[in-house]
């Protein structure tokens, strides 16, 4: 069995694409779809481990990749790696931006030291990986960037650092869209909503016990997404189907950043998840299938 992608084959055949966070959750299944459609997907995380169980099963169903284990918080590694990169592959063609990670908490308990990580991981390392492949590779060779934030539209309560540094990566995305036009390069962001994915494993207990049972009855969809619908968003932005689309950004959530709470939702199940990842695995801390 292999990924079920929409997209046709070969779409990326020949084109080397760098996903950030691609041990597990959503990078992981962006790595399998990219690589199911040809590119040589380069792995890059700081957990070596979780990227060689990635390599593994990319490469057990017929794809390529390598990875690099790097924190890319640290200016100078990621300076390397991407030269390494280049070195190797020649050209950059993509880039998904998607390493990040935080923890619920209430705004007045988040210290200076856990607010620092979560903007250092979700904003100004997504920007040292864009800048280096720009200046890089894309600069002379343009490309697509696409950068992972989330649905911060109305505040993010329990998250104040994450929403923080989200709303910064679209702006930044905005800004580099406009700068980096005259290169060929396009820069786009996708806004998961609530995602069932394996990071919601690693949230405190209590916040998996009380708060995530609740998400469905606040999503118009009446279900969680799953990462092979956040993955799909992913490589139309890469593919050459947005070729006119710079700057923009794709909120994937079930329709939860529109609801109101004045409109009462409905329980039904007719939005069937997509189901194409043949190798998801289902977040403990979520209830289902």
């Amino acid at each position: 069995m292999s990924f079920r992608t929409v997209f046709r084959p070969g779409l990326f055949a020949g084109q080397t694409h760098i996903v950030t966070g691609g041990g597990s959750g959503i990078g992981r299944c962006t790595a399998h779809e990219l690589a199911a459609l040809g590119a040589h997907v380069v792995l890059v995380g700081r957990n070596l481990e979780r990227l060689e169980n990635v390599a593994r099963e990319i490469r057990e169903d017929g794809g390529e990749c390598s990875l690099h284990s790097v924190d890319i918080r640290d200016e100078e590694a990621v300076q390397k790696m991407v030269a390494a990169v280049v070195a190797e592959r020649g050209v950059i063609h993509g880039l998904v931006n998607n390493a990040g990670g935080q923890f619920p908490s209430p705004v007045e308990k988040i210290s200076k030291k856990g607010w620092d990580a979560v903007v250092a991981n979700n904003l100004t390392g997504g920007f040292l990986v864009a800048r280096e492949v720009f200046n890089q590779s894309m600069a002379k060779t343009g490309g697509s960037i696409v950068n992972i934030i989330a649905d911060m539209w109305r505040g993010m309560p329990a998250m104040a650092h994450s929403g923080a540094a989200r709303a910064g990566m679209l702006s930044f995305t905005e800004t580099a869209a406009v700068e980096w036009a005259n290169r060929g390069v396009r820069l786009n962001a996708v806004a998961p909503g609530f995602i069932a994915s394996s990071g919601m494993d690693r949230y405190d207990p209590s916040f998996a016990q009380h708060v995530i049972p609740q998400m469905n009855a606040t999503i118009p969809a009446r279900r969680m997404g799953d990462e092979d619908e956040i993955s799909s968003a992913i490589v139309f932005l890469l593919s050459p189907a947005a070729s006119y689309m710079t700057g923009a950004c794709l909120c994937v959530d079930g329709g939860s950043s529109l609801n109101t709470k004045l409109f009462a939702l409905k329980d039904h199940d007719r939005m069937s998840p997509q189901n194409a990842f043949h190798r998801a695995v289902r977040p403990k801390a979520v209830p289902g299938k």
